[in-house]
């Protein structure tokens, strides 16, 4: 039997992923690319890479921090009130409302030699918009990663997530973000995580496939449990520490 006789939600899910990664392929390339010279840009200016998200979309700030194969360069921008684990219910209806954005960003020194990454999927609550905005009146390069559709499905004429930013990259991802029919009125398969993660690491990957065609060295850790991990990784947290709250 096929895996979508045996497993027809797992099969859907996976299929869903595929599809839309081809979709990331096929028409982001552009956007991928000018966000990934931002960060060849950042990284030759030592400047650094901040990354944002409220809700769930706050998993791709500690996506991009202190991994094997990551930057050391990136900064999470890790604000408790609009994450989950303090309270999921108030931090969806703080994220909705205006005004908290630059007091949240004001622990990050953003300027015109850092670029900012904001993942909202719906592209339309206040405090990602309005990150977007104080960044680039900060005089940064903003990068969105989110949902065209959903934005568009959502946004009732309020601005969006990508008309803010520089650069928006769309994750191809559905309005109201699950992805499989279980049921006549129930989807479910949360698709924005895995593509957000895809997203921020093609990015990566990207900028330092640039840094090493002009004979850079990228500030990259490499995994704790290889040869000379130690030594390379201790070196980039003692450059960056100081500029880092969260290392």
């Amino acid at each position: 039997m096929t895996a979508a006789a045996t497993l027809p939600g797992a099969a859907a899910y996976l299929a869903g992923i595929a599809d839309r990664i081809a979709a990331l392929t096929a028409t982001q390339g552009e956007a991928i690319g000018a966000a990934a010279a931002a960060c060849v840009e950042t990284i030759r200016r030592d400047g650094l890479i901040y990354i944002f998200g409220t809700g769930h979309s706050h998993l791709m700030a500690e996506e991009g921090h202190f991994r094997a194969g990551g930057l050391a360069c990136v900064v999470p921008i890790l604000a408790s009130s609009v994450m989950l684990h303090e309270g999921a219910v108030v931090s969806g209806a703080l994220e909705r409302m205006s005004g908290l954005a630059a007091p949240l960003l004001s622990r990050y020194p953003i300027g015109p030699d850092d670029t900012l990454f904001v993942f909202s999927n719906s592209g339309v609550n206040a405090v990602p918009v309005e990150a977007a905005r104080h960044g680039r009146e900060k005089g940064a390069r903003v990068v969105a990663v989110t949902s065209i559709a959903y934005s568009r499905a959502a946004a009732a004429g309020r601005p969006t997530l990508a008309e803010t930013a520089e650069i928006a990259i769309d994750n191809q991802g559905p309005p109201g973000d699950a992805s499989v029919t279980a049921a006549d009125g129930l989807i479910v398969g949360p698709i924005s995580t895995v593509l957000g993660a895809a997203i921020w690491n093609a990015v990566l990957s990207e900028t330092v496939a640039r840094l090493v065609r002009s004979g850079e060295v990228p500030p990259a850790y490499i995994s704790a449990n290889m040869p000379g991990a130690k030594e390379r990784n201790a070196a980039l947290v003692e450059r960056y520490r100081a500029r880092n709250p969260h290392l």
